[in-house]
């Protein structure tokens, strides 16, 4: 067989992989019939199990709403973030709209098709604390976030935020002592134990916090917010195809008023992007 023949068979054989490797996920969900999300268990209003330990929130809702245009049935798992922010899922999982932040390192193993909310970051205290009035007077002291978050990225002066690389961010403190950890839950019993008995403040959403703010005087907000935080679905990298069907998806979702529906009802105004 003449060497031209040959590599003609081996491109054909190529542009044919690659073709099946293309568009893998939206394969399996159309096949399948069924889109696994992975999202906290444990981050309301976004995520959280309700009275009937069901998993409810904005982020569930948008999930199902998703789920609804594609007509297919929603799975949903509840891994730790640190597992849901490595990636490298294998297949195990379709998407993440879980109020995920891009960032140069996780668009190594991410593609972040859509923004779909943004809401800023904030410093939470306890009520009696009056020691911690903006992030300056953070310097030694022990803060509680999300592991792998990019509230942990910020104190460690390194927090690069997709699409805002020209607008540099303040870090006014000294070194701080970071506390990670699973969720917020834990990190706000520890601070309602009182300021430094074991943390000194949390950094944590905005929308997140407004809600235990309102509903327990035991802490308030130190200061004004610290950035914007945008949060994006992502998927596994390298899936064009399903890249554009999540970008088409959620383009639809805000023509029909349903992103903006879900925002008013679970934050009480419109974060929708």
């Amino acid at each position: 067989m003449k060497l031209r023949t040959l590599l003609g068979i081996g491109l054909v054989t190529l542009a044919a992989s690659t073709q099946a490797l293309a568009g893998a996920t939206l394969q399996r969900v159309e096949q399948k019939k069924e889109l696994v999300g992975v999202l906290m268990e444990s981050y309301p209003p976004f995520s959280f199990l309700n009275d009937q330990n069901q998993l409810d929130g904005f982020d569930v809702d948008v999930a199902k709403a998703v789920a609804q245009k594609l007509g297919v049935k929603l799975r949903l798992e509840t891994p730790s973030w640190d597992v849901i922010a490595a990636g490298h899922w294998s297949g195990r999982y379709d998407i993440c709209i879980c109020s995920m932040t891009p960032s140069k390192a996780r668009a190594q193993v991410f593609d972040f098709p859509v923004e779909y909310y943004a809401s800023p970051a904030v410093i939470v205290v306890n009520a009696k604390d009056e020691r911690i009035h903006s992030a300056k007077d953070l310097s030694g002291l022990k803060v509680g976030l999300t592991s792998a978050s990019s509230y942990e990225s910020y104190l460690n002066k390194n927090l690069v935020i997709e699409g805002k690389e020209d607008t540099p961010l303040v870090y006014p403190f000294d070194n701080v002592q970071i506390a990670p950890y699973d969720t917020d839950n834990v990190a706000f019993q520890d601070l309602g134990l009182g300021a430094g008995v074991r943390l000194d403040a949390i950094l944590t959403n905005l929308v997140t916090a407004q809600p235990r703010l309102d509903q327990d005087k035991r802490f308030k907000i130190a200061g004004a917010p610290l950035y914007e935080e945008p949060n994006s679905v992502a998927i596994e990298k390298g899936d064009a195809e399903w890249d554009a069907k999540v970008r088409q998806v959620f383009a639809d979702l805000r023509q029909d008023g349903t992103l903006s529906k879900l925002s008013q009802k679970w934050i009480g105004a419109d974060i929708s992007k």
